[in-house]
């Protein structure tokens, strides 16, 4: 699931989030983690321009700092970077960063990568906006290899080089942590067969992502990428049982039988995680969920 509280767009935040905090996120975390969730994820912005401030809000924590803050009180739920825009900074940054969080989790990290949408935040930090999908394509091309088992890479591209650069702690896990590639754009769907480890889309309706993973396949198999490819789904906002107040007529609420039903669909597409979403007045409301979720939907789903 992606957490709360760490970004607040008004597409999907909470009125209670406004208020929430650190310890909010920790308790969250800790029920994630109790109760069995694969991973928990957070997103990036660096900074969002004022003609998008009232829709998308300037509260983005940032997703090293606050992933590694609940490494620190968590054990065994991975975490995911959802997305981390890398294609502002340079590979060596990124790769000194996430490997130093997959090496302080022991082994934890899934590092989700998308190619950013906010013109103004590429223009402040110098990065040409109209090109930041090849700069992204060459991005993980290099942070491939300074993620690798080398302990002093070589990459040799038409914006970024290094040789004979060492950088410690190395990433736990081997040969090096997961890149899952963020969209749902032609690009990003082409990125991920080409480049990723897994995909995740982004806005896709049920309906859109049998086209798209049969798209994702072709892709992947003319570029003559072997290793399989983890397919993921966001899906609709839920709450377990029937809720007393208004949740949105999106959401999908019930018995977990029936909602665990509905689930099974995107397994039948190819899909093999989901990232989940619950409605929630409280952060209380919300861990309940959570628990109600792991202990009386998921059983049903595998």
């Amino acid at each position: 699931m992606q957490l709360p509280v760490q970004s607040q767009s008004t597409l999907y935040a909470e009125s209670w989030e406004v208020a929430a905090g650190p310890a909010d996120l920790v308790e969250i975390a800790r029920t994630a983690d109790r109760h069995g969730f694969a991973y928990l994820a957070c997103c990036e912005h660096i900074a969002i321009p004022r003609r998008l401030a009232e829709a998308m809000s300037t509260v983005w924590y940032d997703p090293v700092a606050t992933l590694a803050h609940l490494a620190a009180v968590t054990e065994r739920v991975r975490l995911l970077s959802h997305v981390a825009v890398v294609g502002l900074r340079h590979p060596l940054i990124t790769a000194k960063q996430y490997a130093t969080l997959d090496h302080l989790s022991g082994g934890r990290l899934i590092l989700g990568v998308g190619a950013g949408h906010v013109r103004e935040e590429f223009e402040a930090l110098g990065v040409d906006f109209a090109r930041r999908g090849a700069v992204l394509d060459e991005a993980l091309d290099a942070l491939k290899v300074a993620l690798g088992r080398q302990d002093f890479p070589k990459f040799v591209g038409e914006r970024f080089s290094f040789e004979g650069l060492g950088q410690a702690p190395r990433p736990v896990q081997t040969p090096r942590p997961p890149i899952w590639v963020g969209g749902s754009s032609p690009a990003a769907v082409r990125r991920a067969a080409e480049r990723g480890d897994g995909w995740l889309p982004q806005g896709d309706r049920r309906e859109q992502l049998p086209g798209q993973i049969a798209r994702l396949r072709r892709l992947r198999e003319a570029a003559g990428v072997v290793d399989p490819v983890v397919i993921g789904a966001i899906v609709e906002p839920l709450y377990v049982g029937e809720p007393g107040w208004r949740v949105g007529r999106g959401t999908l609420t019930g018995a977990p039988e029936r909602i665990a039903d509905s689930l099974r669909e995107y397994a039948a597409m190819g899909v093999q995680q989901i990232q989940v979403r619950f409605r929630s007045r409280s952060r209380s409301e919300l861990t309940d969920q959570m628990a109600a979720f792991a202990t009386d939907v998921a059983p049903r789903l595998n």
